[in-house]
């Protein structure tokens, strides 16, 4: 299942569903069906995935003290920072040309 979020500020961007699904519930929207963010609601949800990325970047600092596991046994992870790059875009984008923003599956 993939999430589309569109924009008439930017071209749609198309996310896998556990990473569309995690950005869905860290902006308290319903994970199911079809969503909208009006341009009153872009600079709280641009607020609450910033907050979200300080959280997991504290918390990768603070793991660092922790002993490391080889790196032939972990997996490379991608960071909430990367994942959130490209719909943080959207979202300042469609904000700057006061553009509303709907997702749906």
């Amino acid at each position: 299942m993939l999430y589309r979020f569109q924009s008439r500020a930017t071209s749609d961007l198309i996310m896998l569903e556990p990473q569309g699904r995690l950005f869905l519930e860290i902006l308290d929207k319903p994970v199911k069906g079809p969503g909208i963010l009006v341009v009153a609601d872009l600079p709280a949800a641009i607020q609450k995935i910033e907050a979200a990325i300080q959280a997991e970047d504290t918390q990768k600092t603070q793991a660092q003290g922790a002993p490391h596991v080889d790196a032939e046994e972990a997996p490379e992870k991608v960071w909430l920072r990367q994942r959130a790059k490209p719909l943080l875009d959207l979202l300042r984008r469609s904000l700057a040309a006061q553009q509303d923003v709907v997702w749906g599956l």
